[in-house]
């Protein structure tokens, strides 16, 4: 063999920075993916996912308010009727620990999601290995997952630019406002959350930014492996189906 045959580190491909990850995964995301194999750093795409995520609930909190949202959640809720009944005193203690806790389990947000993230890579990984032949390391699987979850930066900035504007003009309807669905990004954003739950549940799958989300998963994960691009989303598509349909039955039931 001749030394040519080697390739030097200079004839290597470079592995682009953090910022260019960031933005190919919007523009040209097989570019981006396809570099993790060059280093599968998620860090700073879960960082901007995060800050984005706590600047929405900082602004939700001072827009909406947190006793309003989790007074929304309440009524929306199968336990409203029975929240109703409750003597003044009691419905105070329970509103302001229901409250508190919205507002804790809001601002940890960040780590909520690092934990939603490992379980999503998790269960893909083991998916694509073992039903698809797909040998993705765990840690390639959660900057893919990550990566992939960055349209949620747009989706919060289009709640953030919402929720302002509403709060500046009066139209911002706080007691219509629903925290799990805030944005107008999916049909059941305008249908009754209290109305036919399985039905509400499984027509917010069609949220576009998820969508594009899963795309997104399954370009990564196809970049990463020898499946074919239409075969990686059709596994990630499988997976999330079974997640909405199990959500929409148990919300129908309780």
């Amino acid at each position: 063999m001749s030394a040519a045959s080697v390739p030097t580190p200079s004839e290597l491909p470079a592995r682009m920075s953090h910022g260019a990850r960031i933005l190919n995964t919007f523009i040209s995301p097989a570019k981006t993916f396809g570099d993790l194999k060059n280093g599968a750093g998620w860090w700073a795409p879960w960082l901007l996912i995060s800050v984005v995520a706590l600047m929405f609930v900082f602004t939700m909190g001072q827009e909406v308010g947190f006793e309003q949202i989790t007074n929304n959640e309440i009524a929306r809720s199968s336990r409203a009727e029975q929240f109703e009944k409750l003597p003044p005193d009691q419905k105070a203690k329970q509103l302001a620990f229901s409250t508190n806790l919205t507002r804790v389990i809001s601002y940890a947000n960040p780590a909520v999601n690092l934990l939603v993230f490992v379980i999503i890579a998790g269960v893909l990984m083991g998916t694509f290995s073992v039903a698809a032949g797909a040998a993705v390391p765990f840690a390639r699987s959660l900057a893919i997952v990550i990566y992939a979850s960055l349209p949620a930066v747009i989706s919060a900035l289009l709640g953030i630019v919402s929720l302002v504007a509403g709060g500046m003009s009066g139209s911002l309807d706080k007691d219509a406002f629903n925290v799990r669905n805030p944005v107008a990004t999916n049909p059941a954003y305008f249908m009754d959350p209290t109305g036919n739950k399985f039905l509400y549940g499984m027509t917010s799958a069609l949220d576009i930014f998820v969508i594009w989300s899963i795309i997104l998963m399954g370009i990564g994960f196809s970049s990463n492996s020898k499946l074919k691009r239409g075969t990686a989303i059709g596994i990630v598509v499988a997976w999330y189906l079974v997640y909405k349909l199990a959500g929409a039955t148990l919300a129908s039931i309780f």
